[in-house]
């Protein structure tokens, strides 16, 4: 195995301006110079462009799970010194995460598998009225899966997304008024464009029409200050993975009386007061929904995400990733044959929109430009359909696009490493062969080897590809 360093090419220097809001990561991360091995030979630091999928555990998140890791126990029913402790943390994390939100004194926490889950989960809540759903939930056609699929198993209405969110916004007016909706469900950035929709206008519209709202905050907590008091938010859902904590958990923030009527979420130990061979008492309170063994570490280190977070300075943490969002937006316009896409033509850029940006290039697969930039460039981004189908459909991207997303742990070196990597696709194409492999672009005959703890195999075993069969 070769350890030779390759200086990565990269892209024209940017303007001062943007050099120093941008030239080093705003928090440190885990795993930020980790080598990348390159098909061509030689390794260079993994410039890691896919925040939006998962980000990289703070630094300071690290240390305090390694703080705590001695103390992992059972939670809420062990008697002992260390289950007292990771009780305590448990419990403790319930009021990091609701003041982080800016949640009411009485809304419930309730911690989740991730995002998915969360809504899930609410889902499972909504009230009922002689048996029957109490109304609809309402939803757009810009929805991750995530605040999709849960509502097509109740009644439900979808609208779609006018080309401007002022007529969006009419839209989401005019079906209200028609009656009978009982939640609004709303993404609070876009996991494909980045574009931040108006949550307090679309809470107020909501309430105006006896509605409640739930906001997929998954893209959202990572990148804005949330204050759901504030904006009159009901129900808030968001994930630790994308917040730079580690372990996937995820959390539902809310109202509590739709939460302790629902049907709980997980039956099992923990979610009951009282069980019986023919029956059950439910519990009330976030344990109704968190049945079985609690993901105690999940939790503890989502919360500490949540402190370093909400400890940034707004302005620097603003400048930092608006200056990466600007230099790579810009470049890859000027890059003939690239587009940058969007869902609203109104979308102010400098404002309402978060590290995220999507392309496509002419000419190329999506997921083949993605295996290069890896394979060629060291630089990792996301490519497919991002679990928003309907959307990469009317955006006129059936098979796909590709997706840069940033944040704290990012530096202009990363957006220039990525240019660098499309203007050198566009101008003398690729330098490896590339075969399809498990629904997947890889390099053919690719002999690069990987740490020697994990498979020795290209990431794409038991792939499922978003594509249609």
């Amino acid at each position: 195995m070769t350890t030779a360093t390759v200086a990565p090419a990269v892209a024209a220097p940017p303007a001062d301006s943007i050099a120093a809001a941008a030239a080093r990561p705003l928090a440190a991360v885990t795993g930020a110079e980790i080598q990348a091995p390159l098909i061509t030979g030689g390794h260079v630091r993994y410039a890691n462009l896919d925040y939006g999928a998962s980000a990289p555990a703070l630094s300071v998140v690290s240390a305090y799970l390694n703080e705590i890791l001695p103390y992992y126990a059972s939670v809420h029913r062990g008697a002992g010194y260390a289950s007292q402790i990771s009780t305590s943390v448990y419990e403790n994390a319930r009021d990091i995460v609701r003041d982080f939100v800016g949640g009411r004194p009485d809304d419930s926490v309730i911690f989740t598998r991730n995002t998915t889950d969360s809504l899930n989960l609410l889902a499972g809540c909504l009230p009922v009225a002689d048996g029957r759903p109490a109304g609809d939930v309402l939803y757009l056609d810009i929805e991750h899966h995530a605040n999709l699929l849960p509502w097509q198993g109740v009644p439900h209405r979808s609208i779609v997304a006018a080309d401007t969110i002022a007529a969006t916004l009419d839209a989401v007016r005019a079906e209200l008024e028609q009656g009978g909706v009982i939640l609004l469900a709303v993404t609070g950035a876009s996991n494909v464009t980045g574009e931040i929709l108006p949550v307090r206008a679309l809470a107020a519209l909501a309430h105006q029409y006896g509605a409640r709202i739930v906001v997929d905050a998954a893209q959202l907590a990572p990148h804005r200050r949330i204050d759901i008091t504030a904006d009159d938010v009901d129900y808030l859902a968001f994930s630790g993975h994308k917040l730079y904590a580690p372990f996937g958990a995820g959390v539902l923030v809310g109202r509590p009386d739709w939460l302790d009527a629902g049907v709980p979420h997980l039956a099992g130990g923990g979610a009951v007061k009282e069980a019986r061979l023919d029956g059950v008492r439910w519990a009330t309170g976030p344990a109704r929904h968190e049945g079985g063994s609690p993901n105690v570490l999940g939790a503890a280190t989502l919360a500490r995400a949540t402190q370093v977070i909400a400890g940034l300075d707004q302005e620097r943490w603003h400048a930092h990733e608006s200056a990466v969002r600007s230099f790579l937006v810009e470049g890859l316009q000027q890059i003939s044959g690239v587009t940058v896409h969007q869902i609203f033509k109104d979308t102010n850029p400098e404002t309402d929109t978060i590290g995220v940006v999507n392309f496509s290039v002419e000419g190329y697969d999506a997921g083949l430009v993605a295996a290069y930039l890896s394979a060629e460039h060291g630089v990792g981004l996301r490519d497919g359909r991002f679990c928003a189908h309907p959307l990469l459909k009317r955006l006129g991207l059936p098979s796909g696009s590709l997706r840069a997303s940033f944040g704290v742990g990012s530096r202009l070196e990363d957006a220039q490493r990525l240019l660098a990597g499309i203007e050198a696709l566009k101008t003398t194409g690729l330098g490896w062969d590339y075969v399809v492999d498990a629904g997947r672009w890889v390099p053919a005959n690719d002999t690069r080897t990987y740490p020697h703890w994990a498979p020795n195999t290209p990431g794409t075993a038991g792939a499922a590809p978003c594509t249609d069969s």
